[in-house]
């Protein structure tokens, strides 16, 4: 009988409740019922204060319905509705607020307001202040702008502060001791207050959201790929969102799969520094079907494998919106041949990140426009594929250089396409005017890929024999140029590299840096 009486008063106290919000509040009904429907806790609370109120001489005359009326007046709630809902948070939130406030609702204002003072947005306070724990409305805001004001010194600007409280709420529950300790985590790791700030901003939850624990495992996991703490810092620093992921779920995998992919630990720890995004990545639906693509165009594991350690953004790159409409293009428009489109990747994995109209389409029409066959430019770019990737202003004066002044044949360009990765003023120019000087002549190959004292060996070479055969000391059979020299020196200085697919991955990667050109040619 206690029992059921107790519900009939309950329902009796969240009817009542309802009015008022109806009569003082001017809320809907719907609304109405909703809310009060997610107070069981709040309408408790009114129901025994009200039937308290019965002890007190000047109400012991009023009936329940009257002092219930008079509880919710006095809580002053109705008005503290309308006023969240001003502020745009949703009733589910209203109700777990007010919940959390056990009859002290103005405290909600108190803490609200003061949320609003360091530019916490309207649609993000009820989320603000329902995630950032139970104590949230008793703490003083004395101790809040201790918070503040200890961030805002070590580097976190105070018009990010909303931001970031609206992204990590967590923060507001920690004292002050352990936002200290969190603060130092980073900063003996050696950061500077810009790149802390800048972290904190780029990623609020790296501060707050995870243990102590969490994060200490982490940079432990991190620092076995060969990285100094100072290192993890920087990384940290660049890319706070590492610390968001699971090491069994995600690291651990990934790295199993990049070993079978042939990758090392220093190869891995080179991905990791230039683009740490690849260990934020799902591994099934992200990593694995570009690999899978490659496969499947010809590329081998151990090829994939040095692709990935020298380009790794290449693993952030959408599939069939970037990588696929490259491969694509460069076997219908550039002419790469399927036999050679493996090799092609392998060699120059930076092209599948190229802009297809902005960048790939413009410098494959200046090509043709030379007078270069679709045939012939394919060959030319599987044998050097950043030739695609170079700025046309910086191919014009060279093309120039080489017709006008040098009077080189196209058939020399088209053999070398290296030609454009040399520099102007300090190789191109200087070599042919030693070669003008002394009266000899070289292919393009021999010209510029030896380094100076190679090619000063071979201008004296050159020069004798020039001079043996002006005395007339060398027969017939001697009358060529140290340019026509024997193929047996060409195929030293340049092995052939047709078929990707079984060469030895080192063996392409050491032939692509022969061209010792100009990195700043490059966008």
């Amino acid at each position: 009988m206690v029992v059921k009486a107790i519900e009939i008063r309950r329902k009796v106290t969240a009817e009542i409740f309802k009015q008022a919000m109806r009569k003082k509040g001017k809320f809907g009904i719907t609304y109405s019922t909703n809310l009060v429907n997610r107070l069981d806790d709040f309408v408790d609370f009114i129901m025994i204060k009200a039937a308290a109120m019965k002890k007190m001489d000047e109400f012991k005359f009023l009936s329940f319905n009257d002092r219930a009326r008079r509880v919710i007046e006095e809580l002053n709630v109705v008005p503290h509705i309308r006023w969240l809902k001003h502020n745009a948070v949703s009733y589910p939130r209203i109700a777990k607020l007010i919940c959390m406030s056990r009859g002290n609702v103005e405290s909600i204002r108190r803490v609200t307001e003061w949320l609003k003072s360091i530019h916490v947005k309207g649609e993000f306070l009820g989320s603000v202040l329902t995630k950032a724990g139970e104590n949230i409305l008793e703490r003083p805001i004395e101790e809040l702008d201790e918070i503040v004001w200890y961030l805002e010194s070590n580097g976190v600007r105070m018009d990010w502060m909303g931001y970031v409280m609206s992204r990590c709420p967590q923060l507001l529950c920690c004292s002050m001791e352990e936002v200290k300790t969190r603060v130092g985590f980073f900063l003996d790791m050696g950061m500077n207050e810009r790149d802390f700030g800048t972290m904190v901003f780029d990623y609020p939850r790296v501060l707050g959201y995870f243990t102590l624990e969490e994060m200490n495992q982490k940079v432990n996991y991190l620092k076995e790929f060969g990285l100094s703490n100072e290192d993890v810092g920087r990384l940290l620093a660049f890319k706070p969102q590492l610390m968001g992921c699971s090491i069994e779920e995600r690291w651990k995998p990934l790295v199993k799969y990049l070993y079978y992919l042939g990758i090392s630990r220093d190869g891995m720890k080179r991905m990791l520094v230039i683009k740490p995004m690849v260990f934020c990545v799902d591994l099934e639906q992200t990593i694995v079907p570009k690999v899978q693509f490659f496969q499947d165009i010809g590329i081998r594991d151990d090829a994939i494998g040095n692709m990935l350690v020298k380009f790794p953004p290449l693993l952030t790159y959408s599939l069939y919106k970037k990588i696929r409409p490259v491969v694509i293009f460069l076997m219908t428009k550039a002419g790469v041949s399927e036999r050679n489109i493996a090799k092609t990747i392998a060699l120059g994995p930076e092209l599948l990140g190229c802009n297809i109209a902005n960048k790939l389409e413009i410098n494959l029409k200046y090509l043709l426009s030379l007078g270069i066959r679709h045939r012939q430019l394919g060959e030319m770019i599987a044998d050097f594929p950043m030739l695609l990737r170079y700025n046309i202003d910086l191919f014009r004066p060279k093309y120039k250089y080489l017709r006008r002044t040098m009077v080189r044949p196209l058939q020399d360009l088209i053999e070398f396409p290296r030609f454009f990765s040399y520099s102007l003023d300090e190789r191109i120019i200087p070599r042919h005017k030693v070669l003008v000087e002394n009266r000899i002549n070289f292919k393009l190959r021999y010209m510029l890929a030896s380094t100076d004292e190679e090619f000063q060996k071979k201008v004296e070479s050159a020069v004798e024999r020039r001079r043996k055969f002006e005395s007339g000391l060398m027969g017939d059979n001697s009358q060529v140029s140290d340019a026509d020299s024997s193929e047996e020196e060409t195929d030293v200085l340049f092995p052939e590299t047709e078929n990707v697919v079984s060469s030895s991955p080192k063996t392409l990667f050491n032939f692509n840096s022969l061209g010792n050109g100009d990195s700043e040619n490059l966008d």
